[in-house]
């Protein structure tokens, strides 16, 4: 089981730890399922970026990069060694700590 905290870009959200959370799961899906905003346009199928993340802490935790991935994210706004998209970072067997920063989502119009 895997406790995951989601800190936000966005000015007054402040973070969120979830804790229990079971391997298999992605991040997309973890977030969607707590009310947490995520844009994911594309339905999470890995065909665009809006689910793109930051994770800060844990990054053994989850799913390798795929190359699919890694060309989706290049296309990312403000892309850093450590994004991931939401939809492609599924967690391992296994349990331990997730940190991730989520972009600001007031950026993307619509889902």
């Amino acid at each position: 089981m895997y406790t995951i905290k989601f800190n936000f870009e966005e000015k007054g959200k402040e973070p969120v730890v979830l804790e229990n959370i079971e391997a298999g799961n992605s991040l997309l899906e973890v977030a969607l399922m707590n009310d947490i905003e995520l844009h994911h346009n594309c339905g999470g199928v890995c065909a665009c970026t809006t689910c793109h993340l930051y994770v800060e802490k844990g990054i053994e935790h989850l799913e390798e990069l795929s190359d699919r991935e890694e060309d989706f994210i290049d296309r990312a706004v403000n892309p850093k060694l450590n994004s991931r998209l939401g939809c492609q970072s599924l967690l391992l067997d296994g349990d331990g700590v997730v940190e991730v920063l989520l972009p600001d989502q007031t950026q993307f119009l619509g889902e």
